[in-house]
């Protein structure tokens, strides 16, 4: 299973992005789908999920600027931020929740990252 990210880049302070995350490969179903970041000098955390019944979950730092969205069809997950502040500035990565197979156990799997820095 890969999953490949895109969409991160530079933007001044107040501006918006999107990132995508589609996930491929040997794929039988995907729980979760969502987005963690990790900045300069800190753990990796929660920015984001979506599962796969629509239930959706924000860090308290993100609500009310970044939305998360799911294309089921395609294995792809999107995050929308907006209002985009210097703290914001970080390597985001993609997680998805994956089946392999009808039998198989769920198991965690990773993008790559996506560099996301905000210019205040």
């Amino acid at each position: 299973v890969q999953l490949q990210a895109s969409g991160g880049g530079l933007v001044q302070a107040g501006g918006s992005l999107r990132l995508s995350c589609a996930a491929s490969g040997s794929i039988f179903s995907i729980n979760s789908m969502g987005w963690y970041r990790q900045g300069p000098g800190n753990q990796r955390e929660l920015v984001a999920t979506n599962n796969r019944g629509g239930t959706t979950t924000y860090a308290d730092s993100v609500k009310g600027r970044f939305i998360i969205s799911r294309d089921n069809a395609k294995n792809t997950v999107f995050l929308q931020m907006n209002s985009l502040n210097p703290e914001d500035t970080a390597v985001y990565y993609c997680h998805a929740y994956v089946q392999r197979n009808s039998g198989s156990i769920y198991s965690d799997y990773w993008g790559q990252g996506t560099q996301v820095t905000v210019s205040s």
